[in-house]
Protein backbone atom coordinates (compact mmCIF):
# COMPACT_ATOMS: atom_id res chain seq x y z
CA UNK A 1 0.00 0.00 0.00
CA UNK A 2 1.27 3.41 -0.83
CA UNK A 3 2.11 5.67 2.19
CA UNK A 4 2.03 8.85 0.29
CA UNK A 5 -0.43 11.98 1.60
CA UNK A 6 -3.55 11.52 1.17
CA UNK A 7 -5.63 14.17 -0.77
CA UNK A 8 -9.37 14.47 -0.88
CA UNK A 9 -11.34 17.19 -3.12
CA UNK A 10 -14.93 18.10 -2.68
CA UNK A 11 -16.93 17.34 -5.79
CA UNK A 12 -20.72 18.65 -6.90
CA UNK A 13 -20.85 16.62 -9.58
CA UNK A 14 -19.31 14.06 -12.39
CA UNK A 15 -16.97 16.94 -13.91
CA UNK A 16 -15.80 17.81 -10.72
CA UNK A 17 -14.85 14.06 -9.89
CA UNK A 18 -13.56 13.57 -12.89
CA UNK A 19 -11.64 16.54 -13.01
CA UNK A 20 -10.37 15.31 -8.92
CA UNK A 21 -9.41 12.23 -9.93
CA UNK A 22 -6.99 13.18 -13.43
CA UNK A 23 -5.21 15.65 -11.39
CA UNK A 24 -4.62 12.57 -8.86
CA UNK A 25 -7.34 12.85 -5.89
CA UNK A 26 -7.28 10.31 -3.98
CA UNK A 27 -10.74 10.43 -2.39
CA UNK A 28 -13.95 12.53 -3.39
CA UNK A 29 -16.27 14.59 -0.53
CA UNK A 30 -19.19 14.08 -2.54
CA UNK A 31 -21.68 17.41 -1.46
CA UNK A 32 -24.25 19.44 -3.19
CA UNK A 33 -25.28 23.29 -2.13
CA UNK A 34 -22.24 24.99 -1.31
CA UNK A 35 -23.95 27.97 0.15
CA UNK A 36 -24.62 25.78 2.82
CA UNK A 37 -21.01 24.35 3.34
CA UNK A 38 -21.90 21.37 1.67
CA UNK A 39 -25.51 19.07 2.19
CA UNK A 40 -26.29 15.43 1.11
CA UNK A 41 -26.50 14.88 -2.83
CA UNK A 42 -29.34 13.24 -4.68
CA UNK A 43 -29.21 9.63 -5.13
CA UNK A 44 -28.86 10.06 -9.05
CA UNK A 45 -26.23 12.54 -8.76
CA UNK A 46 -24.27 9.64 -6.11
CA UNK A 47 -25.02 7.26 -8.91
CA UNK A 48 -23.65 9.58 -11.95
CA UNK A 49 -20.61 10.25 -9.83
CA UNK A 50 -19.41 6.74 -9.05
CA UNK A 51 -20.34 5.88 -12.44
CA UNK A 52 -17.57 8.43 -13.64
CA UNK A 53 -14.56 7.81 -11.34
CA UNK A 54 -13.17 4.64 -9.41
CA UNK A 55 -11.63 6.64 -6.66
CA UNK A 56 -13.40 6.17 -2.75
CA UNK A 57 -16.04 8.57 -2.52
CA UNK A 58 -17.40 9.87 0.48
CA UNK A 59 -20.89 11.42 0.57
CA UNK A 60 -22.48 13.59 2.58
CA UNK A 61 -25.23 12.82 5.52
CA UNK A 62 -26.44 16.57 6.44
CA UNK A 63 -29.37 17.97 5.49
CA UNK A 64 -29.48 21.19 6.70
CA UNK A 65 -26.49 24.67 7.57
CA UNK A 66 -25.22 24.33 10.44
CA UNK A 67 -24.10 21.63 12.74
CA UNK A 68 -27.63 20.42 14.69
CA UNK A 69 -29.00 16.92 13.17
CA UNK A 70 -32.44 18.29 12.04
CA UNK A 71 -35.00 15.71 11.41
CA UNK A 72 -32.74 12.25 11.95
CA UNK A 73 -35.62 10.26 10.34
CA UNK A 74 -35.15 11.85 6.93
CA UNK A 75 -31.32 11.48 7.64
CA UNK A 76 -31.48 7.86 8.36
CA UNK A 77 -33.93 7.25 5.26
CA UNK A 78 -31.49 9.12 2.91
CA UNK A 79 -28.57 7.24 4.27
CA UNK A 80 -30.56 3.97 3.75
CA UNK A 81 -31.27 5.03 0.32
CA UNK A 82 -27.60 5.70 -0.76
CA UNK A 83 -26.31 2.28 0.65
CA UNK A 84 -28.89 0.91 -1.37
CA UNK A 85 -27.35 2.48 -4.53
CA UNK A 86 -23.94 1.33 -3.46
CA UNK A 87 -22.56 4.13 -1.33
CA UNK A 88 -20.17 2.49 0.69
CA UNK A 89 -18.41 5.80 2.74
CA UNK A 90 -19.59 8.75 4.45
CA UNK A 91 -19.60 12.00 5.73
CA UNK A 92 -21.47 13.12 8.65
CA UNK A 93 -21.24 15.14 12.40
CA UNK A 94 -23.76 16.49 14.80
CA UNK A 95 -23.98 18.93 17.56
CA UNK A 96 -26.45 19.38 20.14
CA UNK A 97 -27.08 23.26 21.48
CA UNK A 98 -24.63 22.82 24.26
CA UNK A 99 -22.00 21.61 21.43
CA UNK A 100 -21.97 18.02 22.67
CA UNK A 101 -21.99 15.52 19.89
CA UNK A 102 -25.43 14.40 18.95
CA UNK A 103 -24.98 10.70 20.18
CA UNK A 104 -28.68 9.89 19.37
CA UNK A 105 -28.19 11.03 15.69
CA UNK A 106 -24.97 9.77 14.90
CA UNK A 107 -25.70 6.43 16.60
CA UNK A 108 -28.37 5.84 14.45
CA UNK A 109 -26.69 7.19 11.20
CA UNK A 110 -24.02 4.52 12.16
CA UNK A 111 -26.31 1.69 12.82
CA UNK A 112 -27.92 2.11 8.83
CA UNK A 113 -24.20 2.76 7.59
CA UNK A 114 -23.67 -1.06 8.74
CA UNK A 115 -20.02 -0.72 9.11
CA UNK A 116 -19.21 1.36 6.30
CA UNK A 117 -16.62 4.11 7.01
CA UNK A 118 -17.02 7.32 7.62
CA UNK A 119 -15.81 10.53 8.54
CA UNK A 120 -16.92 12.95 11.23
CA UNK A 121 -16.51 16.59 9.92
CA UNK A 122 -15.41 19.33 11.03
CA UNK A 123 -18.70 20.24 13.74
CA UNK A 124 -15.18 18.79 15.92
CA UNK A 125 -14.42 23.04 15.18
CA UNK A 126 -17.58 24.10 17.28
CA UNK A 127 -17.56 21.55 19.53
CA UNK A 128 -17.31 22.34 23.68
CA UNK A 129 -14.83 19.85 24.21
CA UNK A 130 -13.00 18.25 21.31
CA UNK A 131 -11.26 15.85 23.45
CA UNK A 132 -14.35 14.89 25.34
CA UNK A 133 -16.02 14.54 21.54
CA UNK A 134 -13.33 11.86 20.50
CA UNK A 135 -13.43 10.10 23.49
CA UNK A 136 -17.16 9.79 23.53
CA UNK A 137 -16.93 8.68 19.89
CA UNK A 138 -14.34 6.41 19.93
CA UNK A 139 -16.23 3.34 20.08
CA UNK A 140 -18.26 4.05 17.04
CA UNK A 141 -17.98 1.15 14.14
CA UNK A 142 -16.51 2.87 10.81
CA UNK A 143 -15.27 5.87 11.97
CA UNK A 144 -11.67 6.26 11.01
CA UNK A 145 -10.96 10.14 10.13
CA UNK A 146 -11.44 13.43 11.39
CA UNK A 147 -11.80 16.50 9.56
CA UNK A 148 -10.50 19.45 11.05
CA UNK A 149 -8.96 22.96 10.85
CA UNK A 150 -7.85 23.03 14.55
CA UNK A 151 -10.16 25.96 14.69
CA UNK A 152 -13.58 26.97 13.78
CA UNK A 153 -12.08 30.09 12.14
CA UNK A 154 -10.06 27.87 9.82
CA UNK A 155 -5.95 26.14 9.48
CA UNK A 156 -4.28 29.76 10.17
CA UNK A 157 -5.36 29.77 13.67
CA UNK A 158 -5.68 25.57 14.15
CA UNK A 159 -2.09 24.77 13.58
CA UNK A 160 -0.87 24.23 17.33
CA UNK A 161 -4.66 22.45 17.74
CA UNK A 162 -3.45 19.99 14.73
CA UNK A 163 0.16 19.59 16.17
CA UNK A 164 -1.19 18.58 19.41
CA UNK A 165 -3.60 16.02 18.26
CA UNK A 166 -0.93 14.63 15.65
CA UNK A 167 1.16 13.80 18.56
CA UNK A 168 -1.73 12.07 20.23
CA UNK A 169 -2.41 9.46 17.36
CA UNK A 170 -3.16 6.03 18.54
CA UNK A 171 -4.47 7.39 21.75
CA UNK A 172 -7.86 6.50 22.63
CA UNK A 173 -10.28 8.72 20.72
CA UNK A 174 -7.30 9.63 18.28
CA UNK A 175 -6.83 6.47 16.74
CA UNK A 176 -8.88 8.33 13.44
CA UNK A 177 -6.70 10.31 10.71
CA UNK A 178 -6.90 13.56 10.78
CA UNK A 179 -8.15 15.10 7.49
CA UNK A 180 -6.76 18.64 6.93
CA UNK A 181 -9.18 21.37 5.28
CA UNK A 182 -11.06 24.17 6.43
CA UNK A 183 -8.91 27.87 4.64
CA UNK A 184 -6.03 25.24 3.78
CA UNK A 185 -3.71 26.86 1.03
CA UNK A 186 -0.30 25.14 -0.41
CA UNK A 187 1.89 27.41 1.57
CA UNK A 188 0.91 25.39 5.26
CA UNK A 189 1.91 22.16 3.86
CA UNK A 190 5.09 22.16 4.63
CA UNK A 191 4.73 22.98 8.87
CA UNK A 192 1.74 20.26 8.67
CA UNK A 193 3.91 17.18 7.15
CA UNK A 194 6.71 18.32 9.33
CA UNK A 195 4.57 17.73 12.07
CA UNK A 196 2.94 14.73 11.03
CA UNK A 197 -0.20 15.49 8.91
CA UNK A 198 -0.89 13.18 6.35
CA UNK A 199 -4.13 13.69 4.76
CA UNK A 200 -5.95 16.85 3.57
CA UNK A 201 -9.14 18.28 1.81
CA UNK A 202 -9.78 21.11 -0.44
CA UNK A 203 -12.60 22.60 -1.66
CA UNK A 204 -12.34 25.96 -2.84
CA UNK A 205 -8.66 25.77 -3.14
CA UNK A 206 -9.65 23.42 -6.45
CA UNK A 207 -11.82 26.04 -8.00
CA UNK A 208 -9.27 29.27 -9.04
CA UNK A 209 -12.82 30.67 -10.21
CA UNK A 210 -15.13 29.78 -7.81
CA UNK A 211 -17.59 27.62 -6.36
CA UNK A 212 -19.93 28.68 -9.83
CA UNK A 213 -16.65 26.67 -11.61
CA UNK A 214 -16.03 23.17 -11.64
CA UNK A 215 -12.28 21.41 -10.46
CA UNK A 216 -9.47 22.41 -11.94
CA UNK A 217 -7.71 19.19 -12.61
CA UNK A 218 -4.43 21.46 -13.26
CA UNK A 219 -4.95 23.14 -9.74
CA UNK A 220 -5.42 19.51 -8.19
CA UNK A 221 -1.99 18.21 -9.83
CA UNK A 222 -0.19 21.18 -8.51
CA UNK A 223 -1.43 20.02 -5.09
CA UNK A 224 -0.30 16.41 -5.39
CA UNK A 225 2.73 18.07 -6.62
CA UNK A 226 3.77 19.40 -3.25
CA UNK A 227 2.21 16.76 -1.34
CA UNK A 228 4.73 14.07 -3.14
CA UNK A 229 7.48 16.58 -3.05
CA UNK A 230 10.49 15.24 -0.88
Amino acid sequence: MSNRAVLEVIALDEEDAVAAQTGGADRLELVTDMAADGLTPSTASFTAVRAAVDIPLRVMLRLGDGFASGDVDALVARASELRAAGADEFVLGFLTPDGEPDLVAVERLVAVLDGCRWTFHRAIDRAADRDGLRKALADLPGLDTYLTAGAATGVDDGLHTLKAEAARAGEPGYEPQILVGGGLRLDHLPTLRADGLTAFHIGGAARPRGWAAPVSADVVRTWREALDAP
